[in-house]
């Protein structure tokens, strides 16, 4: 997750994402100097989110298809888990509510 926490990282991963690209050509979309996207582009790799190619003397980066699926079942996960105890919350409150007395001239509540 830290390996996220950046914002030029989500970037490189979008960058990447659908093609392979030089270190090069990833710098380009930044106004960063070189070395400071190879630190995040090692960040990713550690990460296992984006793979490294050499090609003679470049470097080309993709994104791992693996790292990505995992990354997206991590978040699914934490989705669901989050609704469902949102949904808990909310039935119990509910629950709290329908268990209270009607106010005076309010009609009671059939369930």
């Amino acid at each position: 997750m830290k390996a996220l926490a950046e914002p030029r990282r989500r970037e490189i991963l979008r960058l990447v994402r659908d093609e392979e690209l030089p270190a090069g050509a990833i710098a380009g979309h930044f106004a960063v100097t070189r070395p400071a996207i190879s630190q995040h582009l090692r960040v990713l790799k550690e990460a296992g989110l984006v793979d490294e190619r050499r090609d003679g003397t470049r470097r080309l980066y993709r994104a791992r298809p693996e790292g990505l699926a995992e990354l997206r079942l991590y978040f699914e996960q934490l989705w669901d888990d989050s609704l469902e105890r949102l949904k808990a919350e909310a039935e119990a409150e509910q629950r709290t509510i329908d268990a209270l007395p009607p106010k005076p001239g309010q009609p009671h509540k059939e369930h």
